[in-house]
């Protein structure tokens, strides 16, 4: 699960749109999402290693980098375009922030093929990045490998590790989606951490709901199809 930035040399230069622009930009000719939702991962499993590239800074993090001192670990896949993601960055940055000053330690990764989307590329994502000031780093999975470890089926997904990188938490940020009218507030994502820093166990998880993760053609998860979300 190792990979360097030289493996994907940059398509154009993060500086070219803002977040807004590049997201405008999506809104025409993307290829339809499918509604799915995350897989269960038993509680008290120990988080999947791994070494992955920050285009922000052309730094690789590896999972002990982030983890190191933490009183919890918080795994959040996403990506630049999907707007269950894009309902929530704000709210999710935010509370990254406030809750590393409880010994929090978050990273984001990004796993989406840029094959079928390249507007995913890790261009993008350390213009996002910048842009936003984000506070945790910002990953890039191009083989998609570790998705697959995490068993990812959607974005976002969220994942709470304790102190020994055991899973406490594996669920939604709030009951909010994209056009609704309540706030985002994070609830059940910000109540896991709270159980797991006071050491208790967190609440029982809902799935998170999202666009599928969009895996290299061919290439995808025996999870891929069952995980979608039926009408």
């Amino acid at each position: 699960m190792i990979a360097t930035l030289k493996e994907f040399p940059p398509r154009q230069k993060p500086a070219t749109f803002t977040v807004d622009q590049l997201l405008a930009k999506l809104q025409a000719g993307m290829p339809s999402s499918v509604l799915t939702e995350s897989c269960d991962l038993a509680i008290g499993t120990k988080a999947p290693d791994f070494e992955l590239p920050e285009p922000l800074t052309g730094t690789t993090v590896k999972l002990a980098d982030v983890a190191e001192g933490a009183k919890a670990t918080l795994v959040m896949f996403g990506c630049v375009h999907c707007p269950f993601v894009v309902h929530l960055k704000g709210p999710f940055s935010k509370i990254a922030k406030d809750y590393l000053a409880r010994g929090v330690k978050t990273v984001a990764i990004s796993s989406n093929s840029v094959v079928t989307h390249p507007q995913d590329g890790p261009e993008f994502i350390a213009a996002e990045a910048k842009e936003l000031g984000y506070t945790f780093p910002y990953l890039y999975d191009e083989s998609q490998d570790v998705a697959k470890a995490y068993k990812v089926a959607c974005t976002p997904e969220f994942f709470v590790f304790d102190a020994d990188l055991r899973l406490a938490y594996h669920g939604q940020f709030d009951d909010t989606r994209p056009g609704g009218s309540a706030p985002v507030t994070g609830r059940d994502l910000v109540g896991a951490l709270d159980a797991v820093l006071s050491g208790q166990p967190a609440p029982r998880a809902k799935p998170s709901i999202g666009c599928n993760l969009k895996w290299h053609p061919g290439k995808e998860p025996e999870w891929y199809g069952p995980q979608q979300v039926k009408k």
